[in-house]
């Protein structure tokens, strides 16, 4: 069996790279950013639901902390191998459009938020926030401060294209109040860029990133992506090497997933130019390797941070969670979605604004909140999330702490599941015992494959193909 070690921090375990296991559970699964998946939403939930869920998040007197999360669709150009929900074009007054609209959802929705309003985690996403002129983001950022109160020790991310960005641009977003960013790179490789097409020079962003440090910024994290057309072993060891050298706090390197039938743009990508599966397995091992030998912690999935850096730290203490934007230091906050497509967790339950530019603007047009679709969860997804969220942050779970918390006998409830968790126990990816679920080193690469054993909902319906492949 072919194997390779990378050595963590002391107070994680070590993260083992068994090839033959990756290939053999290779396929397509969620990504449990949320759990139920929002592919499992349902009209059924509609405004009326979220209004009464926003006017009474707070009921009981338990506050849960607030997060605001702001989708900002626009980018200039269009990249192919991009899956997120966009508009391409160059037509400024669109976005002009766009916050007008944004401004007056921003107003309905805090009209309609019971509880406190004090905001202490955002982050804008995309799109590409900064097709934005930092005049315009100042003027958004004046709307919600309108609105919410910002805690002045918060956490304030923006996802940043460093092709539109520059020192002036970086300053401007400092003087605003926030304190990370997130940089799309997907790979220096100039054949890569072009076969995606997104030119992007080394020099743009590395002035984006001293920009950020110069400024202030907390944190930097930069996106690449693995098995992208064109990409070699070669090529992506050369990214790797100047992106280390660049010194964010964190790194994210993601799977791209072609997908031509969902995504039209990669119907533009060559299948041939892509990298075989076992490159791809390569790709991959030489990032792990690579990132942790720098330093970096694997948090899961597809994330990497500095071991001093607020992910690492609450990995180690167990205060890790995870949400719609992935791995965060917020645990148990309720999160408000502004703008088209996005996606709001307030109590028990999730909402998701309309898809298309058209129906979003027509409900608030009719002065309603623009929700699309929803879900409440029941008892039982509560439990479940639980477990999915303990496993896929924390790679180990207290059956105990679980069983007392929602008033259930562990074993008896998950009898089903874990008797299918004996297969992964008899290849070494979990250990298990009267106590605890533990996902071992050579499990951790594999944890959303362990993690969908507790999923009920793909127990029945064993259709994967809407999800992404696991590695």
């Amino acid at each position: 069996m072919q194997q390779n070690q990378t050595t963590q921090s002391a107070a994680l375990p070590a993260l083992e790279i068994d090839l033959d296991l990756i290939r053999r559970f290779d396929g397509r699964g969620p990504r449990y950013t949320s759990y139920p998946t929002a592919d499992r939403f349902v009209e059924a939930f509609d405004v009326h639901a979220y209004e009464s869920w926003l006017a009474r998040r707070n009921v009981g007197g338990i506050a849960r902390p607030l997060s605001l999360y702001v989708h900002l669709p626009f980018c200039s150009t269009l990249c192919f191998y991009c899956g997120c929900n966009k508009i391409v074009t160059r037509d400024r007054n669109k976005g002009d459009i766009y916050l007008k609209y944004l401004s007056e959802e921003i107003a309905l929705q805090s009209a309609a938020l019971g509880g406190d309003k004090v905001v202490r985690q955002m982050h804008w996403g995309g799109g590409t926030p900064n097709f934005f002129s930092i005049e315009q983001v100042a003027q958004l950022m004046g709307r919600l401060r309108d609105h919410f109160e910002f805690d002045p020790v918060g956490e304030y991310s923006i996802e940043i294209d460093p092709r539109s960005a520059d020192t002036a641009y970086i300053e401007g977003l400092a003087k605003l109040g926030w304190n990370r960013m997130s940089l799309g790179v997907q790979d220096f490789d100039t054949e890569v860029q072009k076969a995606v097409h997104r030119l992007q020079s080394e020099a743009q962003t590395l002035e984006v990133i001293e920009a950020g440090k110069r400024f202030g910024f907390q944190g930097i994290n930069i996106d690449l992506m693995y098995g992208l057309p064109k990409q070699t072993l070669v090529s992506f060891e050369n990214t790797l090497e100047r992106v280390v050298a660049a010194g964010p706090n964190r790194v994210a390197v993601y799977n791209y997933a072609h997908i031509p039938t969902l995504f039209k743009p990669q119907r533009r990508i060559r299948e041939a130019d892509l990298p075989s599966p076992d490159t791809r397995l390569k790709l991959l091992t030489l990032a792990i390797r690579r990132l942790t030998a720098a330093g970096y912690q694997y948090i899961g999935m597809d994330h990497f941070a500095k071991s001093d850096d607020g992910l690492a730290v609450a990995q180690r203490q167990g205060r890790l969670h995870r949400n719609f934007q992935g791995y965060s230091t917020h645990a148990d906050s309720d999160l408000l979605a502004l703008g088209v497509s996005a996606i709001g967790n307030i109590g028990p339950t999730y909402s998701q604004n309309h898809r298309t530019i058209e129906e979003y603007y027509n409900c608030i047009d009719r002065g309603e909140l623009p929700i699309m679709r929803g879900l409440e969860l029941s008892a039982d997804d509560l439990l479940r999330r639980a477990v999915i969220g303990t496993l896929m942050c924390h790679f180990a779970l207290n059956k105990q702490s679980l069983a007392i918390s929602y008033l259930i006998d562990f074993d008896k409830y998950f009898e089903g599941e874990l008797a299918e968790l004996r297969e992964f126990e008899q290849l070494g990816m979990v250990e298990l015992d009267d106590a605890e679920i533990r996902v071992t080193a050579k499990g951790r690469l594999l944890v959303r494959n362990i993690s969908m054993v507790f999923d009920r909902y793909l127990r029945q319906d064993i259709e994967r193909r809407r999800y992404s492949r696991v590695i």
